[in-house]
């Protein structure tokens, strides 16, 4: 074949391979929902019926029925259908978080108790007290009050039905059984001896169930002597007995008084001066000497003299070393020597005081009301919890709680301590607190805002000395309160 002609076929071909390349994007294309549906399955066609015998009498036809209990054994339906459709479904995707996260319910306050309890004090020379027990409830209750007498004082009168006796071998206390009846109230009175003339006297008063283990309801009252006098309020020495003020106007004296000399010297030179230039003065003409003409010598520039400034320095430094001694006096005088630190309080200053006296931190007000402990080895073992060391005993505190904020505010276990002698300290025993609280968990939900609640926590001790201070706290961030133990 002829170059040329092959050349041309070469060309021809190249040319149909170019028109094929452009020709495909404009074929039209395929539906994506037809390309992606499967294929559906092949329809197998029901299988045939032998064809009876002659002579055999041929069964009549089904009678045709509607809904779906015309599907039977004998019925004969296109499965393919079927198949196709579920094969072709897709899967239903999952529904979208809300977009509103579920608010956190708000935390109920506890019912109040069906007891309640008031303590008030009488003003009278010796300490007396008036306390208030009322069934607000519908039903009869059977409750045992018990009021925690001071440290160092007796019961010297009791209203009827009342006994003393001690709680836990420390303190006194004074008890009595009643029986209420639906929504009455009744008034109990107690009188004590004085620990010291004048020195007011807190007795806290509890009101529990029949038993004594669970209390219902706890209030105190501090009671102040009627005819004790106010103590004298320390008053400050008048301004001229003050050590930086004398000192300050001993220096002020100083400072005047070597003004004046300085100034009286000066006008005392001008003055001899004046006087000698009068006496060489020429009488027929009049002129002083020197003379105009003569020029007059430089006159040198007058500084105050050494003694005085080294004296005002001296007034100076002495009354600033007067002030800043009296001034750190006054600060260490006022440090509170007494006060305890509290470790890893971050929020608010820490707080102590005795037992029934109100204490309050940054967001609770804790109150103490009543300390028992049993005999060694009287712990006992919760359901679930480990088992408590040999000797160890149960100490139950009655606790107030109050939130003082506007919001709901929690608080754990963890952080309420028992400290022993040694400084050693203990932390709530939860189990044990959980069975004194009828199986209810205190910890687990916050307290409300503004509600106050009255509950026992249990403490598991060793050895025989019981617990000198209770710390309590809201947060791990809180300085939290201290309570003595009488």
């Amino acid at each position: 074949m002829p170059a040329s002609t092959r050349h041309h076929r070469a060309l021809a071909v190249f040319v149909h391979c170019l028109g094929i390349l452009a020709a495909v994007p404009a074929l039209p294309a395929a539906a994506p929902e037809a390309a992606a549906a499967p294929r559906p399955a092949a329809v197998t066609p029901p299988p045939a019926l032998p064809r009876p015998a002659a002579g055999t009498p041929r069964p009549a036809a089904p009678t045709p029925t509607t809904g779906p209990t015309a599907i039977g054994p004998t019925a004969i339906g296109p499965p393919v259908p079927v198949a196709a459709r579920a094969t072709s479904a897709e899967p239903t995707p999952p529904s979208a978080p809300p977009a509103v996260a579920t608010p956190t319910r708000a935390v109920v306050p506890a019912p109040p108790p069906p007891v309640t309890v008031a303590v008030a004090p009488e003003s009278s020379p010796a300490p007396r007290y008036r306390i208030h027990v009322r069934n607000v409830g519908n039903s009869p209750v059977d409750t045992t009050v018990r009021q925690e007498l001071p440290s160092g004082s007796s019961a010297t009168a009791i209203s009827a039905g009342g006994r003393s006796s001690r709680s836990g071998g420390s303190t006194a206390e004074v008890t009595w059984r009643l029986r209420l009846p639906a929504h009455s109230s009744t008034t109990l009175g107690t009188a004590l001896t004085a620990t010291a003339p004048g020195q007011p006297l807190t007795a806290p008063a509890c009101a529990f169930t029949s038993d004594g283990s669970r209390p219902y309801d706890c209030a105190t009252a501090t009671w102040q002597a009627a005819a004790a006098a106010p103590a004298a309020e320390a008053t400050e020495a008048p301004p001229w007995r003050r050590y930086p003020v004398l000192l300050a106007g001993l220096g002020i004296l100083l400072l005047i008084s070597a003004a004046v000399a300085w100034v009286w010297r000066r006008r005392r030179g001008r003055r001899g001066r004046r006087i000698t230039a009068a006496a060489l003065a020429d009488g027929g003409r009049g002129t002083i000497y020197p003379r105009p003409a003569t020029p007059s010598p430089s006159r040198r520039r007058r500084t105050p003299p050494v003694w005085l400034l080294l004296g005002a320095a001296v007034v100076v430094l002495a009354g600033v070393i007067g002030t800043a001694g009296w001034t750190a006096t006054r600060q260490v005088s006022s440090i509170d020597t007494q006060k305890q630190p509290t470790s890893g309080a971050w929020r608010g200053s820490g707080v102590a005081g005795p037992m029934g006296v109100p204490l309050r931190e940054s967001a609770f007000e804790f109150t103490v009301y009543r300390m028992t402990c049993g005999a060694a080895g009287s712990a006992a073992t919760a359901p679930g919890a480990s088992a408590p060391p040999p000797g160890a005993r149960s100490c139950q505190a009655t606790v107030g709680v109050r939130n003082l904020t506007g919001s709901q505010q929690p608080w754990h276990g963890q952080l309420q301590r028992a400290y022993l002698p040694g400084n050693r300290w203990v932390s709530t025993d939860e189990s044990a607190t959980r069975a004194a609280n009828l199986g209810r968990d205190v910890f687990a939900n916050p307290v409300a805002a503004g509600s106050r609640v009255v509950l026992p926590l249990v403490f598991t001790v060793d050895g025989r000395d019981p617990p000198r201070q209770l710390e309590l706290r809201s947060g791990v961030f809180s300085a939290g309160v201290r309570v003595q133990m009488p």
